[in-house]
C-alpha cells in the first residue's frame, strides 16, 4: 500500500526546514502545565494504568455529550465512543459498514483516502465549490452510494467551510436516499467567525460525527471520538475491541480533567483561535504581496490555505525543497493524482519570520519557473515563425 505523501515529507524535514506541509498545530499553544497537572492528578491512582472499557472513560464521554447538548445537538454518553484519534474512528466505521462505494469531496483528506483504499471501498468524487460540495452531483452520487464522507468545517485540504444552505441540502439528500453520513470535524472548534452546527445534528440517526482533541489539545494524546445513535454505536464496539481493546486510559483521564475545568478550556480554545487567525491573516497578506498570481479562498477557520497556480507544483516542490521549504501538492488529495497546479499550505506551525522567509523562497522558485516557461514559449514561437 502507498504511504502518505505528507508522512514521508515529515521524515525528510529537520529543525532548519520551513514546513507548510503537515497539518501540525502550534506546539507553543499546547497547554503543557495543565496537562502536567492533570497527569499528576490521574497518576494518584494505579487504576489509570489498568485495562479499561472499550467504549471509553465514562467521565470523558459525559463531558463530550454535554458539549454537544449545550450547542443544541442533544446527546447522551451512550452515544459517544472514544477512539484512538479520529483516524481510528473512521477505520472502525468503515469496517463495520462494509460498503463498496462512498461519496467524497474532491479534493479530500489524504488519510481518509488511504483508509478507503485499505478497506477496498471505491470513491465517487464530487467537486467542492466555495460554499461546499456541488449539490447536484452530490445528489446523484449519494443516491448510488448511500454513504458519504464529508469535512464541512474548514475542510482539509481546501479550508472551505460549508454554508448553512449547503449543510441543510446535504442532510436532506442523505435522509431522502436513506443514506449514512460520516461527518469528520477535527477543525470545527478552530473557527475565526462563528461556530456552525454540524450536519449530523439534522440527521442524528443517519450519521456519525467524528471529533478529535489532536487540534485543540495535543496530537500525541491520540484521543478522538464518534458521536452516533446507540443503534449505530453498538456494532462498532466489537471492531474497536479487536483493534486495540481500548484507547489510552491516561490520555483520557488527562483530557477529562482538562474539560472539567470549563472556563480554562474555553480560554484555551479562544487563545488558539486568535493565534491561528492572526497567522492566517499574515500568511495570506504575504501571498498577496509576493505572489499575487496565486489564487485562493480565504479560510474562515482551520489550519490550511489552498492555492491554485499556473506552475507545475511538483516541480516547484523539488526546487523549494533544495532551499529548505516544503508544502503538499494538491494532487495528493485527489484519487486520480493528476492535478499538478494546486497547493495545500499549513500556516499554524510556523512563526511570522518563517512564513515570510518561506513564501519569499517559494516566490523566487515560482518566478524562476515562470521565466523558464516563457523562454520555452518564446523559442517555440521563433521556430514557428522561421518555418
Amino acid at each position: 500500500m502507498k504511504r502518505s505523501f505528507i508522512r514521508e515529507i515529515l521524515e525528510y524535514t529537520n529543525s532548519n526546514t520551513i514546513s507548510f506541509a503537515g497539518g501540525l498545530p502550534d506546539e507553543k499553544l499546547f497547554p503543557l502545565e495543565v496537562i502536567r497537572d492533570c497527569a499528576n492528578s490521574a497518576l494518584q491512582s494505579a487504576k489509570v494504568l489498568q485495562y479499561a472499557k472499550s467504549s471509553g472513560l465514562d467521565s470523558l464521554r459525559e463531558l463530550i455529550a454535554q458539549s454537544y447538548t449545550k450547542r443544541g445537538f442533544k446527546t447522551s454518553p451512550e452515544e459517544i465512543l472514544i477512539t484512538s484519534g479520529s483516524q481510528q474512528a473512521l477505520d472502525v466505521i468503515l469496517r463495520s459498514i462494509k460498503s463498496q462505494n462512498i461519496t467524497v469531496e474532491a479534493p479530500s483528506y489524504l488519510g481518509a483516502m488511504n483508509l478507503f483504499a485499505l478497506n477496498g471501498i471505491k470513491t465517487e468524487a464530487v467537486e467542492l465549490k466555495e460554499n461546499g460540495i456541488e449539490l447536484n452531483s452530490f445528489k446523484q452520487s449519494v443516491a448510488n452510494t448511500k454513504l458519504a464522507y464529508l469535512i464541512p468545517d474548514f475542510q482539509n485540504p481546501t479550508g472551505i467551510s460549508y454554508s448553512q444552505e449547503c449543510r441543510d441540502m446535504v442532510a436532506k439528500e442523505i435522509k431522502e436516499h436513506n443514506g449514512i453520513l460520516i461527518e469528520d470535524a477535527p477543525y470545527s472548534e478552530l473557527y475565526f467567525e462563528e461556530f456552525m452546527p454540524p450536519i449530523s445534528s439534522k440527521i442524528p440517526n443517519s450519521s456519525y460525527h467524528l471529533g478529535s482533541f489532536s487540534k485543540t489539545l495535543a496530537p500525541a494524546l491520540r484521543v478522538g471520538w464518534i458521536r452516533a445513535s446507540k443503534k449505530l454505536i453498538k456494532p462498532l464496539l466489537a471492531y474497536k475491541e479487536v483493534m486495540d481493546l481500548h484507547t489510552n486510559m491516561l490520555s483520557q483521564e488527562i483530557i477529562s480533567c482538562f474539560l472539567s475545568k470549563h472556563k480554562l478550556y474555553e480560554e484555551h480554545l479562544e487563545n488558539i483561535r486568535n493565534s491561528y487567525k492572526s497567522k492566517m491573516e499574515f500568511f495570506t497578506q504575504e501571498l498577496d504581496k509576493k505572489i499575487p498570481e496565486f489564487n485562493y479562498i480565504k479560510p474562515k477557520g482551520g489550519m490550511f490555505v489552498y492555492v491554485k497556480t499556473d506552475v507545475d507544483v511538483y516541480k516547484l516542490l523539488e526546487r523549494t525543497m533544495q532551499n529548505g521549504v516544503v508544502f503538499v501538492p494538491g494532487g495528493e488529495f485527489y484519487s486520480d493524482n493528476k492535478n499538478r497546479n494546486e497547493i495545500r499550505f499549513n500556516y499554524t506551525n510556523s512563526t511570522q519570520e518563517q512564513i515570510s522567509k518561506g513564501i519569499e523562497l517559494i516566490t523566487e522558485a515560482t518566478h524562476y519557473m515562470q521565466y523558464l516557461t516563457n523562454q520555452k514559449s518564446d523559442r517555440y514561437e521563433r521556430i514557428n515563425s522561421l518555418s
